[in-house]
């Protein structure tokens, strides 16, 4: 699949800030994501290395204490499945498509793990590969040998908006390899994984607002311990 067309891809939704910028690629993932987090401000990057790396420059001059990649990926191995939560330690771009080589560790990420496990979403952790186009087939067995855990086409590149900023990439597997995207019977699980992204970007919000970001970036911390859910306010997820 090809980029969305650059000119127009960025939208941005403005709201009262939870000090979280959210970046989130298609048109679909921005509005589950707006959805989700209300208070927070989302940005829709479009698909693809090149409105990425565009976004990226815009994203670098938005407000916002921490930037958060939030949205659909795909597994590369068939120990995750769709509506499966995972969050990056590192992205890095496929090195055999011709593009300068770009590798970005996600530190600190476990603070962001602990409050979505505490939530009750299945988060994995490991390497997302990014990719100039969708990995089907034989592509992604390719990819998962050179170390990755799950596909998408942008976050290595949207990294540079962050700007010295906090960076986190949360990912909710769409498909895997033996359900891949473009069968039919696949439907339903999009659907739910649809869900998931929503519940996930609230989360990620309630946890931004509750402990603080340099709080949720610090290493080890629980969501628990610090009172995130209280009683009445904890809701089923």
């Amino acid at each position: 699949m090809s980029d969305e067309p650059a000119q127009g891809a960025s939208v941005t939704w403005r709201r009262p800030s939870s000090g979280l910028l959210l970046a989130a690629p298609m048109r679909i993932e921005a509005r589950l994501v707006s959805s989700g987090a209300r208070r927070s401000e989302v940005h829709r990057t479009g698909m693809g290395p090149r409105n990425a790396m565009q976004a990226a420059q815009q994203l670098a001059a938005l407000p916002g204490e921490a930037l958060f990649v939030v949205g659909f990926c795909g597994a590369l191995h068939s120990g995750l499945r769709p509506g499966q939560v995972v969050v990056a330690d590192r992205v890095y771009t496929a090195q055999d498509e011709g593009h300068r080589h770009t590798e970005v560790a996600c530190g600190r990420c476990e603070g962001v793990v602990r409050a979505l496990r505490e939530d009750g979403f299945a988060v994995d952790v490991g390497p997302i590969v990014s990719v100039a186009k969708l990995a089907l087939g034989g592509r992604r067995e390719e990819l998962h040998r050179d170390g990755a855990s799950a596909v998408d086409m942008e976050s290595a590149w949207l990294a540079a908006g962050a700007g010295g900023r906090p960076f986190a990439v949360v990912r909710v597997v769409l498909d895997t390899p033996e359900q891949e995207l473009l069968r039919a019977r696949m439907i339903p699980a999009a659907i739910r994984a649809g869900d998931v992204l929503r519940r996930v970007a609230r989360s990620i919000e309630e946890a931004a607002e509750r402990l603080g970001l340099p709080t949720l970036f610090a290493a080890g911390v629980s969501a628990g311990a610090t009172g995130r859910l209280r009683g009445a306010e904890r809701e089923v997820r």
